[in-house]
């Protein structure tokens, strides 16, 4: 079965590509227009997302805010998050991966570096959220 990935960004031109990128590599994808869509389809969803991809800078609810819910959720608690931002400086960064993010990328950005960040957690013989919660 395929692994679903919810991607979750206001720009529907990141979203499509991204979405494109991933589905050529096999995943399941969701997407969501900003944060508290993203909620929304998470909760509305029979199944576990097993990674999330997300934009920081969106309407109604923003990135910090959506991997800080996600956090305090059981179910999403060691979900993989990488942050798909346009905000590059290191404040930036340190505040994504303090908020909970797994990983940073910032836009542009290669799919192939995207497909390898992804596979990174989706892909290894042991489960993410499984070496995440023995740290």
């Amino acid at each position: 079965m395929a692994k679903t990935i919810l991607v979750v960004d206001d720009s529907p031109t990141v979203v499509k590509f991204v979405s494109f990128s991933l589905r050529n590599s096999g995943y399941r994808v969701v997407t969501a227009c900003d944060g508290m869509d993203a909620i929304e389809k998470i909760s509305g969803m029979p199944d576990r997302v097993d990674l999330i991809i997300t934009d920081l800078n969106m309407p109604n609810l923003d990135g910090y805010a959506l991997i800080g819910t996600l956090r305090q959720n059981e179910v999403h608690r060691r979900t993989p998050i990488i942050i798909l931002t346009s905000e590059e400086s290191a404040h930036e960064r340190q505040r994504g991966l303090e908020a909970g993010a797994d990983s940073y990328l910032v836009k542009p950005f290669k799919a192939s570096l995207l497909r390898d960040e992804v596979s990174k957690y989706l892909e290894a013989d042991e489960p993410y959220h499984t070496r995440r919660q023995r740290a």
